[in-house]
């Protein structure tokens, strides 16, 4: 039997309200809007931005308030999942306490549940996507960000107050880049902005001994490297751009050992920059791993790429909704 479902994802950027039908266990988006967040303009304006859109989603397709199962909410910590409030994230400035859930449930009179975006699209990836049916996974943002989402003995695992899987916070090395305020951290090493500030760094070294990366040729050129320009660069054959990639593989590696070692999953899912360019990453991952990790938990975890891909938002938002069921 069809089951409909509501799904806003609520980022800095952007926000999206998203219908989706979950039949036979699988889950297909029927429709979505998205939207700029604006967040000079108040909370209140894109609650109500995205309720507007998600009344206009259900028109257009037919679907009545009374036909919706229930709704998810996937949205950037800090927040409150039990009480359904988000909590000042740094990407959403004046979200102070938004009783999100409550605001759902009184719009569009079922329950509501919220999430942080990493649990969310763990649960994503382990409902529709590359973890589907496993025991014990972990989901790895590794975009903007490091954060991990865990499904442990089958069900999400928060920990005390919610804060469960901050792994980028994990201190690498007592010097590096620096990421989740912390130089040298697992974020510093493996994220968007992390893989750039190592760039830099090689980068400015690479020119001072007079080479001229493909990527770079100049310091003024220097503030435009991105993790992204770096991988472009490195699937071209520049080895600077290669060497860059593969110490990011390095620290990764590192991390995961930690994970592996501690919680012992059979999956490793990761998103994001580990989607595009895993084969950047993979041999000094690898590496790191039979170097770190306890053999025996390593054997039987696999690390994989997310599947769901640009639209994992949408997903992870519904898959809220329904592991909630």
């Amino acid at each position: 039997m069809k089951e409909y479902y509501l799904g806003f994802d609520i980022g800095g950027t952007k926000c999206a309200a998203v219908l989706g039908v979950y039949e036979d266990d699988v889950m297909t988006i029927q429709d979505k809007k998205t939207f700029p967040t604006e967040t000079e303009k108040g909370w209140q304006h894109s609650v109500d931005k995205m309720f507007n859109a998600a009344c206009c989603l259900l028109e257009n397709n037919s679907v009545s308030k009374e036909d919706l199962k229930s709704i998810g909410i996937s949205c950037g910590g800090p927040l409150d999942s039990k009480k359904g409030a988000i909590m000042s994230p740094p990407n959403l400035p004046g979200w102070d306490n938004v009783p999100i859930t409550e605001l759902c449930e009184e719009k569009f009179g079922v329950k509501a549940y919220l999430q942080n975006d990493a649990n969310a699209c763990a649960v994503a990836e382990w409902k529709f996507g590359a973890a589907k049916g496993a025991e014990n996974a972990v989901f790895l943002t590794f975009g903007t960000g490091m954060g991990a989402g865990l499904i442990l003995g089958g069900r999400l695992y928060e920990g005390t107050n919610g804060m469960a899987g901050e792994i980028g916070h994990i201190r690498m090395e007592n010097n590096g880049p620096v990421g989740y305020g912390k130089e040298g951290s697992f974020e510093g090493f493996c994220s968007g902005g992390g893989i750039a500030q190592t760039a830099k760094t090689m980068v400015l070294e690479s020119l001072q001994r007079g080479e001229k990366p493909s990527f770079c040729e100049s310091t003024d050129e220097l503030e435009a490297v991105t993790a992204k320009s770096v991988a472009e660069a490195a699937k071209n054959g520049d080895q600077l751009a290669v060497r860059i990639y593969e110490k990011c593989g390095k620290y990764l590696g590192r991390g995961l050992s930690v994970l592996i070692d501690i919680l012992n999953p059979e999956i490793i899912v990761i998103g994001s920059i580990y989607e595009r360019s895993s084969d950047l990453l993979n041999k000094t991952m690898q590496n790191a791993i039979e170097q770190e990790a306890l053999s025996i938990s390593a054997s039987v975890c696999k690390v994989v790429p997310a599947v769901l891909g640009d639209s994992i938002g949408d997903y992870a938002a519904l898959a809220i909704a329904v592991s909630n069921q």
